[in-house]
């Protein structure tokens, strides 16, 4: 059987909690996303937050509460979901596309200064988006006085303490998605959350509609999902080790790092030295699937001028993902590290 790239980590206790959220007619807004508040509190630290139906959803809700007008830019990495445009849009705002670091798919306090020196007006908002899990240097973009908006969809980790819960940050507000193939899952959603009472106010003054709430049975799912985090992260973790050994073996680079926080190993993506389709190539021979690994970003759509964010665009075509996920069991482990230390 082909080991697909991805696949959610659902286990007998999420189940249960579907279920249970079925048997007691609580499949819509209501009871369970107010539990969910409560859980996700003890391992996130905000003041306030709000359970909504996707991460555009979200987003669309935190440009507004920083009260933006009509042609105000946004600066965005070029590595951003593809659904970002789309919130733009709506919001009648312009998007200021920056580019990568060198090797690395976060943005930099530097390619963001340059991406603000070419337009006229400074922008009224940086929305960071933690691409692949790995989290920028957040004290610094913070520094540059941009009202920040952090999307930590992919790089969520269970703290250790205080100081690493997630959003700690400088952000005014931050962004968990809970879609089928972010770090947590509840098969859609996301929590907007702020971590002060003052950036809090707007999102108080909001009234959301039931439409653009999470659902009951979503969040049952969630629920589990933040209580199961650490035994999960930590299967990563152990998987991870393995393919980076295996990997080593090849001319293939890793995506550059920074120290702080610890990778919470979202995935396992290599800079391909070779050709994307000789890799898939092979995977599909080995049964094993590889993928573009920002085919659904701003970039990966085409949706960003390639010669305005040239490492962006370059990264775009040679980034692959490999398959990493709790479920693997350990003959599929050992498959794909000796798929990997033998990459063409």
């Amino acid at each position: 059987m082909k080991i697909e790239v991805y696949s959610p980590t659902i286990r007998r206790k999420e189940m249960d909690a579907v279920l249970t959220a079925m048997v007691e007619d609580n499949i819509g807004p209501g009871e369970p996303s107010q539990k969910l508040v409560q859980i996700a509190r003890e391992f996130l630290g905000f003041d306030y937050c709000v359970p909504l139906r996707s991460p555009a959803v979200a987003l669309y809700f935190a440009l507004k509460a920083l009260d933006l007008h009509d042609g105000d830019r946004v600066l965005i990495s070029a590595l951003a979901p593809k659904y970002c445009s789309w919130v733009l849009e709506s919001l009648r705002l312009s998007p200021v596309y920056c580019d990568t670091a060198p090797s690395s798919v976060m943005l930099s306090p530097e390619t963001a200064g340059a991406a603000i020196q070419a337009g006229e007006k400074t922008p009224g908002a940086l929305v960071v988006h933690h691409v692949l899990g790995f989290v920028p240097d957040m004290a610094s973009l913070a520094e540059m006085g941009i009202p920040l908006i952090e999307d930590c969809s992919r790089s969520y980790a269970p703290p250790s303490g205080e100081e690493e819960k997630a959003g700690k940050s400088g952000a005014v507000f931050s962004i968990l998605g809970l879609e089928e193939r972010d770090a947590l899952t509840a098969g859609g959603g996301a929590l907007l959350y702020a971590q002060t009472r003052r950036d809090s106010g707007p999102l108080r003054n909001f009234e959301f509609p039931g439409e653009y709430s999470l659902p009951g049975i979503n969040a049952a799912l969630a629920q589990i999902q933040f209580k199961e985090a650490a035994r999960n992260f930590a299967k990563r973790r152990d998987i991870a080790l393995l393919y980076t050994q295996a990997s080593l073996r090849t001319r293939h680079k890793h995506i550059v790092r920074n120290d702080e926080p610890e990778y919470n190993n979202y995935a396992f993506p290599l800079i391909l030295e070779t050709g994307m389709k000789d890799v898939i190539a092979y995977g599909k021979r080995k049964e094993i699937s590889v993928e573009y690994a920002l085919e659904d970003t701003l970039m990966g759509a085409g949706l960003v001028p390639k010669e305005a964010c040239p490492e962006a665009y370059s990264l775009s075509l040679r980034t692959a993902l490999f398959p990493l996920y709790p479920r693997l069991s350990s003959t599929q482990i050992t498959k794909v590290s000796k798929f990997l230390a033998t990459l063409p």
